[in-house]
């Protein structure tokens, strides 16, 4: 259906105005003539927000019990990538993985990744899935049976960062303005399914916080291989897979795992070795009748088993160290763009309403609340083994990590399919990237055609400049935006041009093309104009490139773009 031309509700109007005129003396109250205040015909200038820029973090349990998880997580990636590489979203990605071990006195034999990102195959990793000396043997299901790709598949090629420009392999996947750093013929969902299999040989007291909280920092220290992971402007995303509750613990309180330190935390202060239980205790306490709590929540606790002490005196480090990181990086961001927020999301051990729960003690098996404090938070049942349930701890430390900052973002890690888990967790990425709306009524200069032709200037402010940079409007023929075949996006409008602008002004497909199509979003907010702004493969913007346009304004906004903005 066409868009309604200016000229031509102007004519409606002014029909409406005589009839008006001609009935005015059978009305008591005759009705006045409508009286259009003339908007400003001056440019105007506006930011864009045009940031498609994306870091995610992955923080992967890696004990003896995530094989089948991991697998699972796999598998169903293929509906996170969906929602980033949508057409209508093209999020810039970067995806890191890091593992949930960072030692502990009885995991000698671990290598703890600390916070390093981890970018190799599973392949190439094969022992890892073997847990308690082939007890446990994750090898097929996690890594063999769901990695079909080659080392030559999986080469991570060389990339610059914001930070380093110097090419180099990066230990983590993306795709930016379409260029991965994987090889051109290799889908990142098969990569992934590669990359992403931790092994479950990692350490049994699970830091996930602290994993979280090393992999941010290693990110922003020169010396580090994953130095320059973080883009400033990027919208930031971390995301949780664990069965087990944090065991963050500082490890000047080591004490607290050892066979002559202080038990009070240990379910059985007799046995020859503390269990998970230990964490569970260390920094969780419960309210109500113990056969049903009716809540628990983070505390911090002292050697010796006190509550509610200082930060400096906690045995597990402090939630105030995590969510102070995550509070800063958030405000930081918002410096550049003030509607930025840093995503948490969780699969872990809670309901499918995204509630952590605690099963009656008197229905739990004492074996799991011996192991690990308390009962699940949820159970199903397991089908490769129906003997053997599936269970999850109730992540009461990273619950309120998520709440803090993505409040419901949480998802049950019981369940055999996070397909749904996935593409919500995307989703709220894609919440953030919205279209490049002109927030104004813009002005028509040619009142002869189907849709709106604006007149804008577009300018690019790259950081640490001080003049901005006039962008070319992308290619044009008499059908309208030329698609550069090779990348599927707006063609240059010339070899020495390596970003420009389309006007999108059709909101109701009066046009043959699509190219000129907006967004539902925009168009449901009643603007009439917005931009999509295209780079050439290999040319992405710097961190914190501000883009703004300037165009002649309607002069009766509330005629042309009635209730615009709601």
């Amino acid at each position: 259906m066409s868009r309604l031309k200016l000229g031509t509700k102007f004519t409606l109007l002014a029909g409406c105005v005589m009839a008006t005129t001609m009935f005015s003396g059978c009305l008591n109250h005759p009705l006045k003539p409508v009286e259009l205040e003339k908007g400003s015909e001056v440019e105007d200038q506006l930011q864009l927000t045009v940031n498609k820029d994306v870091d995610i973090l992955f923080v992967i349990d890696n004990s003896g019990s995530m094989g089948e998880e991991q697998a699972i997580l796999a598998n169903n990636f293929g509906a996170f990538i969906e929602v980033l590489e949508a057409e209508e979203v093209e999020a810039n990605y970067r995806i890191g993985v890091t593992t949930s071990d960072n030692g502990n006195e009885w995991c000698k034999s671990t290598t703890p990744e600390a916070g390093n990102l981890v970018m190799s195959s599973c392949t190439s990793r094969i022992n890892d899935f073997v847990f308690n000396n082939g007890e446990t043997d994750a090898s097929d299901i996690a890594c063999n049976d769901i990695c079909n790709l080659d080392a030559a598949a999986l080469e991570v090629l060389p990339t610059t960062t914001d930070l380093d420009s110097t090419p180099s392999p990066r230990p983590w996947l993306e795709n930016i303005e379409g260029k991965k750093n994987i090889p051109d013929t290799t889908d990142t969902v098969e990569a992934f399914k590669c990359f992403g299999p931790q092994g479950i040989n990692g350490c049994g007291f699970e830091s996930q916080l602290e994993s979280m909280y090393l992999a941010l920092i290693r990110a922003q220290n020169s010396d580090e291989a994953s130095y320059g992971f973080l883009r400033a402007n990027a919208i930031l995303a971390v995301v949780f897979v664990t069965d087990e509750a944090d065991c963050s613990y500082n490890k000047s309180f080591s004490e607290i795992f050892k066979q002559d330190g202080n038990k009070v935390f240990w379910s059985d202060p007799t046995a020859l070795y503390p269990t998970s239980a230990v964490c569970w205790n260390a920094g969780v306490s419960c309210t109500g009748d113990p056969s049903n709590y009716d809540s628990c929540d983070a505390v911090n606790k002292d050697v010796d088993g006190n509550e509610a002490v200082d930060d400096s005196s906690a045995v597990l480090h402090p939630m105030s160290r995590y969510l102070g990181l995550i509070q800063g990086l958030e405000e930081e961001k918002q410096t550049l763009n003030a509607e930025q927020e840093v995503i948490v999301a969780l699969i872990g051990g809670v309901s499918n309403d995204g509630k952590a729960f605690y099963s009656s003690a008197a229905a739990t098996d004492p074996e799991f609340e011996n192991d690990f404090g308390i009962g699940p938070g949820c159970e199903a049942v397991n089908p490769n083994n129906p003997d053997e349930p599936v269970e999850a701890v109730p992540p009461v430390r990273l619950r309120d990590l998520v709440e803090e900052f993505t409040p419901g973002n949480m998802f049950s890690i019981c369940n055999d399919d996070y397909s749904t888990a996935l593409q919500a967790i995307a989703q709220r990425i894609e919440d953030q990237i919205q279209p490049a709306c002109y927030t104004k009524c813009v002005k028509d200069t040619d009142a002869s055609t189907l849709v709106v032709d604006p007149e804008c200037t577009v300018e690019e402010d790259p950081p640490g400049t001080d003049n901005s940079v006039r962008i070319e409007e992308c290619q044009t023929d008499a059908s309208g935006y030329v698609i550069d075949p090779n990348t599927g996006d707006y063609a240059m409008p010339s070899d020495e041009v390596n970003v420009c602008y389309a006007l999108l002004t059709d909101s109701s497909m009066a046009t043959d093309s699509t190219d000129d199509d907006m967004s539902d979003f925009c168009a449901a907010q009643n603007y009439n104009l917005e931009f999509k702004i295209a780079r050439r493969p290999g040319y992405p913007a710097a961190g914190g490139t501000s883009i703004s346009a300037t165009c002649s304004l309607a002069d009766f906004p509330e005629v042309s773009c009635p209730g615009i903005g709601g």
